[in-house]
């Protein structure tokens, strides 16, 4: 059962050994020591966090790794360049003040080469050997990456001590997991998992990072509460892109076919993927990204940076994620006139998402489908909102009681000023509009 608190959840999301200036570390220098206790620099931003209306800080890895974090060598242990547990018990503390959750980032696909029982295996160590799919030396890695070996998710040893680790960290005050590379691992494991977690910790929410496939199937499968929703991802940039938004209504579609299942993980930009700004081929578009992040259904989440605008390219190589996990100095910062515009207006849409939890649950209905113009209904029961964009050069008229309405009021847009009651809209080139049906 999906704890309540998650109706309301907007997360924050942040890479904290890039945040903080742990990895990558610059040339010449050494890598930070825990007794430079830079976990706490995120605390710094907690008030940023509730000014832009989040309820939650989703943070990437945070456990002792070599490198980037997801190559995890010891999944008890703080990090020590973040920190250690006096930092983590800080920062929870510190997050509970001001109410918001804290989801943590956990890898129990695959462990980095300096985790215990892999050491112990390549010296023959049979019992240990066990713990990592492969035999005789020649163990299964990552997507090829070498240094990420696969966890053998058949021995009950790995399923113990996943339990253990999970319920660890949510004993000492996390709310729940995000479950890296969850589409590698079969779903029965986390099904012997994650029951077990949560009858420890009823209250606890966990997401799965699925990427392709029947979504629907395998949250039931691995009884997961929600999972990430790369599809729409997907589809609200290329869909804006391409000027192709029947991409888009097969996606929000797909999108409502998973809500009568669970509510996904939803986001434009996260620590995997180019910034959304970067990634628009057309800035005048960003604005139509967040109105449709945060006026459908799911748990929507904004990436650290992208309220300000930020730009980065993710490429495929090492040290290709760099540029998208950037380092913060201590805030506030300093804001050109675009970053101010992104900042205000990622402010009003998670406060109109704020002051319409029903969004959560809400599906979407197509009233207008073009290739540049789009008009969906978001709706959950008796609440609904129109939305309105328009991604073409030239203006679009909208008479609304052939959408259906008879008259709406604005409640925000590109255009026109809010708290008017219309019959009629002129969308402007590029433009957009959120209306409340009267």
């Amino acid at each position: 059962m999906t704890p309540t608190w998650v109706r309301h959840a907007i997360w924050w999301q942040v890479y904290p050994l890039g945040f903080v200036g742990a990895f990558p570390t610059s040339e010449g220098s050494t890598a930070p020591g825990p007794d430079e206790h830079r976990l706490r620099r995120l605390v710094e931003w907690f008030d940023h966090a509730i000014e832009l209306g989040a309820s939650g800080i989703a943070l990437g890895p945070v456990f002792a790794s070599r490198t980037h974090g997801y190559d995890t060598t010891d999944h008890y242990r703080i990090d020590p360049r973040l920190g250690d547990d006096g930092d983590f018990d800080y920062l929870i503390t510190e997050a509970r003040a001001r109410g918001l959750r804290v989801l943590l980032d956990g890898v129990f696909n695959h462990v980095g080469v300096d985790f215990g029982r892999y050491r112990e295996a390549t010296h023959d160590d049979t019992a240990a050997a066990d713990w990592f799919r492969g035999r005789h030396g020649r163990f299964h890695t990552f997507e090829g990456h070498s240094e990420l070996i696969t966890l053998d998710h058949g021995n009950p040893d790995v399923v113990d001590y996943v339990v253990d680790v999970m319920a660890h960290w949510l004993q000492r005050g996390a709310d729940g997991w995000r479950l890296d590379a969850a589409y590698a691992v079969p779903p029965q494991f986390w099904a012997s998992v994650l029951p077990r977690v949560g009858e420890r910790h009823p209250d606890a929410w966990f997401v799965g990072e699925l990427i392709h496939g029947d979504y629907a199937a395998i949250v039931e499968q691995a009884t997961f509460d929600s999972a990430t929703q790369y599809e729409l991802w997907k589809a609200i940039w290329s869909s804006l892109n391409d000027g192709n938004f029947f991409e888009l209504d097969w996606a929000l579609q797909r999108h409502t076919e998973f809500l009568a299942h669970f509510a996904p993980l939803t986001f434009v930009g996260n620590h995997d993927v180019t910034r959304i700004a970067s990634r628009l081929v057309k800035p005048d578009h960003l604005p139509h990204a967040l109105v449709l992040l945060l006026t459908i259904g799911g748990v929507p989440s904004v990436y650290a940076g992208d309220e300000f605008g930020f730009r980065a390219v993710k490429e495929e190589r090492y040290g290709g994620d760099d540029a998208v996990r950037p380092e913060f100095t201590s805030p506030p910062l300093q804001l050109d006139g675009f970053g101010t515009e992104m900042w205000r207006l990622h402010q009003f849409l998670v406060g109109l998402r704020r002051r319409h939890p029903w969004l959560h649950a809400a599906t979407t209905r197509s009233l207008r489908l073009a290739n540049r113009h789009y008009v969906y209904e978001t709706r959950s029961g008796d609440d609904a909102l129109l939305v309105l964009l328009n991604i073409d050069d030239e203006p679009l008229r909208l008479v609304l009681p052939e959408l259906g309405q008879a008259r709406a009021e604005v409640v925000a847009g590109s255009a026109a000023p809010p708290g008017d009651t219309v019959g009629e809209v002129t969308l402007e080139p590029h433009g957009w509009r959120i209306l409340r049906p009267v």
